[in-house]
């Protein structure tokens, strides 16, 4: 118990929160410009009335690259367009993040016990961290979606306008309107994607054991290396399900008001399989480039904060090896 309520846990998890606020500010216009290229799908109601297959973001959109994208956002809709929706993504990143590094040390410290880690123990305690960190977020996150979104220009009328005049009207509304389940659509495909976490954590862990091996500590360059590297990987390989959850999330589209079921393994399976009949196999994975660009930057930042954070904390302290795994 005392592995799991200690100050190192506490340090890992703060320097997580802050190293990821950090790196999103730095980078948000590109996951704006994500959000915007990932693309429709358009459901057909007879076959399924409960999906949501609206739309995350604007297909009809002329501009198909990330730069172009966010050239005519600014022209359209604002300078600070680009950064529509910061504050509840900041905030919600910061409560996930918190939520996820906490649960990570934690059970590492339980599990490790001062040992060195495994690839293998990496990628299960990544995952339970990632299970844990779903169930108690993905309510802000629905809601960051929405906010996010709010006033941009779509080209498409089958979404349904939004008004909300803050985060916590956004819950208010969303519970009165859908029901408090709307708060966790994309629910499913969340759980699936923990493995994004746990892929890039097992990575990260993996490849900084490995250049600790050869070295006594790692410079600023590695840790960024290293942290892009390993998001790419997780990215690459989740990237499929990464839209679907955005597109269940975002929930703006016209449906069934008797079938508000979201998220289940029938509607993914739905949403993929109309994406690949639509746009082929890589239409699974429109805007990754822009997805990319945005996560790799993003985590490799996160990640050099959050060593630095945690190695001057733990040095203060008195705890200097305390942050090596």
């Amino acid at each position: 118990m005392s592995s799991v309520l200690s100050y190192e846990s506490l340090v890992h998890a703060v320097a997580g929160a802050v190293g990821s606020m950090t790196a999103m500010t730095v980078f948000f216009p590109l996951d704006t410009a994500r959000l915007r290229l990932q693309g429709r799908l358009y459901c057909d109601p007879s076959i399924c009335t409960s999906c949501v297959a609206g739309m995350t973001v604007d297909e009809k959109r002329k501009s198909k690259t990330t730069h172009m994208v966010l050239l005519e956002i600014i022209k359209e809709e604002g300078l600070l367009a680009p950064y529509r929706g910061w504050f509840p993504v900041i905030s919600s990143l910061c409560c996930s993040n918190f939520v996820y590094f906490y649960t990570f040390n934690s059970l590492k410290a339980v599990w490790v016990k001062g040992q060195r880690s495994t690839t293998g123990k990496d990628l299960v305690v990544g995952f339970v961290a990632g299970v844990v960190n779903v169930l108690l977020t993905t309510p802000l996150w629905v809601v960051n979606t929405r906010l996010k979104l709010q006033g941009a220009k779509f080209r498409n009328e089958d979404i349904v306008p939004t008004n909300y005049k803050g985060i916590m009207d956004a819950f208010h509304q969303i519970i009165r309107d859908e029901g408090i389940l709307a708060l966790w659509n994309g629910t499913f495909p969340s759980l699936l994607l923990v493995f994004n976490p746990a892929i890039q954590f097992m990575f990260y862990e993996g490849l900084k054991r490995q250049l600790l091996k050869k070295r006594m500590k790692l410079s600023s360059l590695d840790v960024f290396i290293i942290g892009a590297i390993a998001k790419a990987i997780a990215t690459t390989v989740t990237y499929p399900m990464q839209t679907v959850q955005s597109i269940l999330r975002f929930g703006r589209h016209r449906l069934n008001p008797e079938n508000r079921t979201l998220g289940s393994l029938r509607n993914v399976l739905y949403l993929l399989h109309q994406r690949l009949k639509r746009f082929g196999i890589m239409g699974l994975y429109k805007g990754l480039e822009a997805k990319l660009l945005q996560t790799v930057l993003t985590a490799a930042l996160m990640f050099l904060v959050y060593e630095k954070l945690t190695a001057a904390t733990f040095t203060i302290m008195g705890l200097k090896n305390a942050h090596k795994h």
